[in-house]
């Protein structure tokens, strides 16, 4: 086996991790007032030095700031873009785990001015990063992909006096991305993740019957989601690494979605131009692995075996025995390892302790070693 030196590597993870306690009660002082933006930063600093290190003393060859600024994955990102609003409208997401169901709101969001990047988004907060690492250790930054501004509202989310034709939201939205793109490998990205749910969502039966009755063409949004994403990092410097990933909902241990990846894989693997896929496999409603089939030479897999949604460790032999039944579908120099997701995709985080947590990525970081070399 080939001994990676670029992303995505043979152990690597997905970004968040689980915030921990004297930054949640930070965050809390400042909802208050009682510490001001600077004071907040300043325990962010320092958190994320932590985290960093922690990163690298199991093992791993890239790291991220956790998302620690952020409260959202996603919508942290999504509200700094140029003419994206929140609304007082609510938007719920019903999720699902082993001991039964809960709800998930949040604002719901319009588009009612031209889609457009003005400032770098968390360009500050790549920055402070890329001076932790140490020479040794990749910079990744995560962020929500162009499909994840449309699959929260679609097409009734779109201001039609903004934009009657829906063809010029696409073009602009792709434009703001192909900026931020090119912004952030200015600032020395080697390595950019597409953070996308929407992929893995319109694989499930239910996904697409919501996405049909609120007038959208489900049979054919991939399709769509595909060549936006395309469009938004055709122009990247061969220097940076682009990688999506895709999970079927993670909110404190829960789920969305269910279904194997079917539906979207030959499409998804032979025409999206990313250089690797973190896909979830960690449990049975993600489904078989032979949708691999479909991925192409040169394009990686990366395979979220390790559960984040609780805290029992996995078996090495189970990991491995697992990682040969992909190799079935995809040659095995073409596989990596990671968690099926975040830790924290929410400032809430899984049911899981922060030991836990590292004993995961650094048994991630053992297995590949021993797989791979």
């Amino acid at each position: 086996m080939t001994l990676r030196d670029t992303p995505p590597f043979r152990a690597d993870h997905v970004g968040s991790l689980l915030r921990p306690p004297h930054l949640l009660e930070a965050r809390e002082k400042r909802a208050t007032g009682e510490i001001d933006a600077d004071e907040l930063r300043a325990i962010e600093d320092d958190a994320i030095r932590d985290v960093v290190r922690m990163q690298r003393d199991v093992g791993l060859r890239s790291a991220t700031d956790g998302e620690f600024r952020r409260t959202s994955w996603h919508m942290d990102f999504i509200y700094q873009l140029g003419g994206i609003h929140r609304t007082d409208d609510k938007i719920q997401v019903h999720f699902r785990n082993a001991g039964g169901e809960l709800d998930f709101e949040s604002a719901a969001l319009v588009i009612d001015e031209p889609v457009r990047l003005t400032d770098t988004i968390f360009g500050d907060d790549f920055r402070f990063l890329s001076e932790t690492v140490g020479p040794e250790v990749t910079a990744k930054l995560t962020i929500p992909s162009p499909s994840m501004v449309h699959y929260r509202g679609g097409r009734a989310a779109i201001d039609k006096s903004v934009y009657p034709d829906e063809e010029q939201f696409w073009a602009d939205l792709s434009a703001a991305y192909a900026s931020q793109v090119e912004r952030v490998a200015e600032l020395g990205c080697r390595y950019l993740q597409l953070d996308d749910t929407s992929l893995a969502y319109l694989n499930d039966p239910a996904q697409r019957e919501m996405i049909n009755e609120r007038g959208d063409d489900a049979e054919h949004q991939h399709l769509r989601y595909i060549r936006q994403i395309n469009a938004a990092i055709e122009k990247r410097p061969a220097s940076l690494a682009v990688t999506t990933h895709m999970c079927r909902g993670n909110f404190r241990s829960s789920w969305a979605a269910e279904g194997g990846y079917d539906f979207v894989a030959e499409a998804l693997f032979s025409e999206l131009a990313v250089d690797g896929f973190f896909l979830e496999y960690d449990d049975d409603r993600s489904g078989g692995f032979s949708p691999l089939r479909f991925v192409p030479p040169g394009k990686m897999v990366v395979l979220g075996l390790v559960t984040t949604k609780r805290g029992a460790l996995e078996s090495k032999d189970t990991l491995k025995r697992r990682i040969d039944e992909a190799a079935r579908y995809v040659p095995l120099d073409q596989l990596c390892l990671s968690p099926q997701c975040g830790f924290s995709s929410t400032v809430e985080g899984n049911v899981l302790t922060y030991d836990e947590e590292v004993a995961k990525l650094r048994l991630i970081a053992e297995v590949a070693q021993e797989v791979w070399g």
